[in-house]
Parts: C-alpha cells; structure tokens; sequence
C-alpha cells in the first residue's frame, strides 16, 4: 500500500548554529522533569525496552549512522531538535501526548509517526521508515520516554512551538550576509555546506528540501532568535534573526516531491 503524502510541514528543520558549544545533540542536558533529566542512559529502564529507548535516542543524534537508508541530506535528527529534542523551543520532542492531533493542512487527524515521517520526508529529504520497522518504533520509544508524565490530548505545550518574532524592519539579505559571515559561517561554512558529521548544510544539495518548515523565513527566525548561535542563543535581535534568516532562504535547496510515497511491507509485523 502506497501512501502519499502531503501533510505539514516537519517538526522543525534547521539548525543555523555557531561554533562556541561543539557539535550538536551531545550530553544529557535538557529540561528536567521532577529534577532529572529528559534523557538520561543511567535512568532508563532495564531490559528491551531500555535498549529500544537508547536505540532511539542514537537514531536522534545519529541519524546518519543509525538510520542511513532513510537519508540524503547532510542533517541529523539532532542539527534541529537540539540535545536529543530535549530544549523547549530547540526542536522540543515532549510530544507523545499531543498525538494523534488535528492537522489542517492535510484535513486529518496524524499520528506521531506521520510526524516523524514528514522529517524523513522533508528534513533529511529521504525517505521514511515504514511504521512497523524497528528505526521508527525506537523513535516513537525514545519520544515516548522523554514524554513520560505527560497528560494526553493536553493543550500543545509552548516549549514546543518554534517562538514568532516580528522584526522592525523588513528582513534584508545583505545585511544578513554580513552577520552569517560573522556568526555561522565558520560553522556551517560561506558555502552554507557545513562540516559533515558537525555541522548541517544550510542550503544547496546537501540541505533540508523546501518543503521543510524551516524553508520558511518566519520559521527559522525564530529558531534562530532563540537558539543559535550554538553556545550563546539568545545574543542576536529579532532583526537579526530575521536578517540571517533571508539570507540563508536566499538560496537555492532541493525540490520536494510531492508524490513521495512510504511503502509499507505487505507482510504484518511479526508480534500481530
């Protein structure tokens, strides 16, 4: 069975970083739920399902690795939900209880895993587990876990949400040149092409497709208002945002397909 998809757009999927904190996703940093953290390996439970919990997360922060068949662009789960998705407004993944949710730009109700798919679909630019395979229910697992304590059909949390800025001014490429040369380009390269395996290419070949949200000016702004440069977030101006932003968008980025299908296996998972 062949499904075709044309749903919203992805969780989020850009990061524009600089270079002041190392690589993306590391460490077991994250908001904390009742003084522990989000994410981390010496609380997770014993046995299987511990295993598929830490399957996840590595799939998180090292998609490349864990879940090549599935990728093409230069971005990993992590290059936008920072640390593992544990940072609100970072790409935050405590989501499991929002889901199944309305969408309306597909007019249907989806599932996490249609969530998931759009990042395969539109961030990696590849294409998505099926829904029994075991890299998408490890995902589903680890965002689970994360979720734990959560109230279903709850109001969507704000931490989820990329922030909405509104700048003074018109965002202006040229001046937003001059700061990406400044702030990101030894990350992420003046080609945009970023450092394989560090840093995410923020445009060209090897970048997210255009039907990704963070191939959207307003979106990425506000990812970036609040979250880069990596280790000093918060340090550049709405207009600043707005600016870098415009800039990078400037660019060219693979087409996205609308007729990307996920082909599901005809035989049922062995556990049914």
């Amino acid at each position: 069975m062949r499904v075709f998809y044309t749903v919203a757009s992805a969780l989020v999927a850009l990061a524009l970083a600089g270079c002041a904190g190392g690589t993306y996703g590391s460490g077991n940093a994250g908001q904390s739920l009742a003084g522990t953290a989000l994410y981390n390996p010496a609380h997770l439970p014993a046995g299987k399902m511990g295993a598929l919990v830490r399957e996840g997360y590595d799939i998180i922060t090292q998609t490349h690795k864990f879940a090549k068949p599935y990728v093409v662009s230069q971005m990993e789960c992590s290059s936008c939900h920072i640390t593992g998705g544990t940072v609100p407004r970072g790409g935050y993944l405590r989501i499991a209880g929002h889901f199944p949710q309305w969408n309306g730009r597909s007019h249907r109700a989806i599932a996490l895993q249609d969530r998931i798919a759009e990042c395969f679909l539109y961030s990696m630019n590849g294409k998505p587990p099926a829904y029994d395979s075991r890299t998408m229910i490890a995902v589903v697992a680890y965002i689970n876990w994360i979720s734990r304590g959560q109230k279903t059909f709850s109001p969507i949390d704000p931490a989820v949400r990329i922030a909405r800025i509104k700048p003074p001014a018109p965002p202006n490429v040229s001046r937003g040149a001059t700061i990406y040369a400044a702030q990101c380009s030894m990350c992420h390269q003046a080609s945009g092409a970023g450092i394989p395996g560090q840093f995410p290419a923020l445009w060209g070949a090897t970048s997210f497709n255009k039907g990704a949200g963070m191939a959207k000016v307003a979106m990425m702004a506000g990812f970036v208002r609040y979250n880069m440069p990596l280790g000093k977030a918060g340090t550049l101006s709405d207009q600043e945002a707005y600016d870098v932003a415009a800039f990078v968008e400037s660019h060219k980025r693979p087409a996205f397909d609308k007729k990307a299908a996920i082909t599901f296996s005809p035989e049922p998972a062995s556990f049914f």
